[in-house]
């Protein structure tokens, strides 16, 4: 049963130097023929496998809002042409701080999109600059103003810590600004730096100065303290909400259920197979002139690599892995299956079976790598 999808839009005005996902200048792009390419693929794929009313919709890039009001409208109109969903589905777009106009929330507004994610990533210009970002701490303020004006009452705001530079208390200073903002969600993020970046570069170079993982673990603890000291419940390791705000399609990916991905180098898992799409637009497009799905990679899982990835995916969540749902999945008891693994990472205080679940402890939150890696054979 598929019950969410994913839309990618890979044109963004500026590339963060932090950024390795699927992106292209906007400037000279094709962003219509773009968007009629992404009505092909839906089109193609809920025939092919067709979909119940999605629980979530979840539009991200790149820079979705990069897009004129015009090309905003189309791509609302094409999501509603071919994907069924109601009222009660969770409709999210990404947004940057500052490119957001009153003429787009309301174009948003009136197509039905009931959640918005803003990439914040932190409320220092200094850093904001340093990190290749072009809105500033005032431009935060004024679009969920705006958002909240236009009637939006489901806000998330990503925050990324251990930025290069950043001490402890500029990150505690952050969190204090972002309280101010009286919003429903937060996503909180450490660095990773990845190949192909600006950041990798420099790091290659000995000139990125990170803070170490002492001082990002540190962080780590300031930012589910301080989530918790004002009402935000971590449901999932990076993941904080006001009770009923967590993202549904979020929880789709670690409940391990089915997904459309669309567009260009976007991911979905449809019938029990894994599936990628081409990256570069020229690519992605031409299979689907040809009504063929632009698809570069395809698995179909086996039941162990289904049962792996129920346990490193439901393993993110705070209330773990249920037991019952496991077990009435795959006919095994993941407590059986997977004894030696589990056995040890209780020793090693990473995880704990508490009732139906096996979850991670405070401890393990801090080694989740760690402890997923244990449930690849």
């Amino acid at each position: 049963m598929i019950g969410a999808a994913y839309i990618h839009i890979p044109f963004c005005e500026h590339i963060c130097h932090y950024c390795d996902f699927n992106k292209v200048f906007l400037k000279g792009q094709p962003v219509d023929e773009y968007l009629q390419s992404l009505g092909k693929e839906m089109a193609i794929a809920t025939q092919e496998s067709p979909a119940n009313n999605l629980n979530t919709i979840f539009v991200g890039g790149g820079t979705p809002t990069a897009l004129n009001e015009k090309q905003l409208e189309v791509l609302c109109e094409t999501i509603h042409r071919y994907l069924p969903f109601d009222q009660n589905t969770e409709f999210t777009f990404e947004a940057n701080p500052g490119d957001l106009s009153e003429e787009k929330l309301k174009v948003l507004y009136d197509a039905g999109v009931n959640r918005l994610s803003f990439g914040v990533q932190t409320f220092n210009d200094e850093l904001l600059e340093r990190i290749g970002r072009v809105h500033r701490k005032k431009d935060v303020f004024q679009s969920i103003a705006n958002a909240k004006k236009t009637g939006f009452q489901n806000i998330s705001v990503d925050l990324i810590y251990s930025l290069p530079g950043q001490t402890v208390a500029d990150f505690k200073e952050t969190l204090e600004t972002s309280f101010t903002l009286d919003i429903e969600h937060y996503s909180g993020y450490s660095l990773i730096i990845e190949p192909k970046t600006v950041f990798y570069n420099l790091m290659r170079k000995g000139k990125l100065p990170l803070p170490g993982e002492d001082t990002e673990a540190e962080m780590y603890e300031v930012l589910m303290e301080q989530m918790n000291k004002h009402g935000y419940e971590q449901y999932e390791i990076s993941n904080f909400a006001k009770k009923g705000y967590e993202s549904k399609h979020n929880l789709t990916y670690w409940n391990n259920d089915h997904y459309y991905g669309f567009g260009a180098g976007s991911h979905g898992y449809v019938d029990g197979k894994r599936r990628s799409n081409f990256g570069p637009l020229k690519k992605y497009m031409e299979p689907l002139e040809d009504g063929k799905l632009p698809i570069i990679e395809e698995h179909e899982l086996s039941k162990v690599e289904k049962m792996e990835e129920e346990m490193f995916l439901g393993l993110r969540k705070s209330k773990g892995v249920s037991i019952r749902r496991f077990s009435d999945k795959f006919a095994e008891n993941p407590l059986s299956y997977f004894q030696d693994e589990i056995n040890e990472l209780v020793n090693k205080n990473l995880l704990m079976v508490e009732n139906d679940d096996i979850k991670l402890t405070h401890q393990g939150r801090f080694l989740g790598n760690e402890v997923f890696q244990n449930f690849l054979k």
